[in-house]
């Protein structure tokens, strides 16, 4: 399959697997569905068995649909219809919900079909992110409308998974973006030893903005690969954003030890982040400092301070854009108690879009949160059969008393 994958074009490899299903099971129909970047609908990008779709695919909202369960609970899904068994899988890798895999098959399959349709699911999710290095055929599906300049910019600087599941954590950032983009970014790598995190906030609106963060994300980042630590990496950052001449921008860097569970953390005149354990949020009060592209009229060192981390712990970073203009009016503590037995990647979109929602679906500044459960340096494999945990998937978890 992976050679027959290999042997098509990037745009076509899907195909492949929608193909190959229909001839080994006499499927009348193979989708594969991609969900887009707000994690609010998804895309039918190819389907075998009917005339392609291209540009035209058709786009279905998620809340409340079949796809959104399968999605929350990381489960194959099946109902018998009038023409035929229905079964929908999960395209999932590291946790980072991909897409779906839907099938139409003549007669009630067993468990080897099943089975057999689960692996080719995850095998779609590598095909997926191989091929879209060099295609935009999955980077068109991911987006409900074209973009700006600005936002274009914007989405290129986040990470290319937005979730993660490691044994030691799980994570989801999530960006509404407002009328006129604000320039919010987050970012995160994993390395054999520790977990890097960053959320950042320039200041100003659309391409200024966008151009700010591109410095300020690509130092961050080019610091952080050379190795340097925290701090150094603040200092990088705020000597670039300097250099760079438009404004500041304000921002926090995490980084947790895999192996000890030491929390350190940088704050750039960033809001504080929340911490909620055993079933209680607050706010982590820490020292801030200047924001970054300031060291000129404030030339003092970062501090670098440890946090309290716990197994079992959730942590949200977030921007200002959560707590300002409409903002003030969502209970963020109470909203993430009431989500602890979701998925970071769930809980993430539903804090983001209560914010939006309150402004009427028209924010004044991006609103922009990263959502880590950290599990532990106990922890050091993941317990999976396919792309996602199913035990930290929405639908598995235990449910907890707030």
């Amino acid at each position: 399959m992976l050679t027959a994958a290999e042997t098509a074009a990037p745009a076509d490899a899907v195909d492949v697997i929608a193909h190959d299903l229909r001839r080994r099971f006499n499927a009348t129909k193979v989708s594969f569905l991609i969900v887009d970047l707000t994690g609010k609908s998804v895309a039918r990008l190819s389907t075998a068995g009917t005339v392609g779709c291209g540009r035209e695919a058709e786009r279905i909202p998620m809340p409340g649909s079949v796809y959104e369960q399968v999605i929350r609970t990381q489960r194959l899904y099946q109902e018998i219809t009038g023409r035929g068994q229905r079964v929908i899988v999960p395209v999932t890798n590291r946790g980072d919900a991909i897409g779906l895999l839907e099938l139409l098959l003549p007669a009630a399959p067993g468990e080897d079909i099943l089975d057999a349709v689960g692996e080719a699911a995850h095998v779609l999710a590598y095909i997926v992110i191989a091929n879209e290095r060099f295609t935009d055929f999955y980077t068109w599906g991911k987006r409900s409308r074209p973009p700006t300049l600005a936002a274009e910019i914007q989405y290129q600087l986040l990470p290319p998974s937005l979730s993660c599941e490691a044994a030691q954590f799980t994570l989801c950032g999530s960006l509404e973006p407002s009328e006129d983009l604000s320039g919010d970014t987050f970012d995160y790598t994993l390395d054999r030893d520790a977990l890097h995190v960053s959320v950042t906030d320039p200041m100003g609106h659309d391409i200024d903005a966008a151009l700010a963060a591109t410095v300020l994300v690509s130092a961050l980042r080019g610091a952080r690969r050379a190795g340097a630590d925290l701090a150094e990496q603040a200092h990088l950052a705020d000597r670039a954003l300097a250099d760079h001449g438009q404004g500041h921008a304000t921002g926090q860097l995490l980084r947790i030890g895999l192996h000890t569970g030491q929390a350190q953390l940088v704050n750039a005149g960033h809001p504080w982040p929340l911490r909620m354990r055993e079933g209680i949020a607050e706010v982590i009060a820490c020292e801030v400092d200047h924001p970054f592209g300031l060291s000129v009229r404030l030339p003092h060192p970062y501090r670098v301070q440890d946090i309290d981390l716990r197994p079992g712990d959730r942590l949200l970073m977030l921007t200002d854009g959560m707590l300002e203009h409409h903002g003030e009016e969502i209970d963020l503590a109470a909203l993430l108690e009431h989500t602890q037995d979701l998925h970071p990647r769930e809980t993430a979109l539903t804090l983001t879009s209560a914010v939006r929602d309150a402004a009427g679906g028209r924010l004044e500044d991006d609103a922009t949160v990263m959502c880590l459960d950290w599990h532990g340096p106990q922890e050091t494999q993941r317990h999976v059969s396919s792309g996602a945990d199913t035990q930290q998937a929405s639908a598995g978890r235990a449910k907890r008393q707030p």
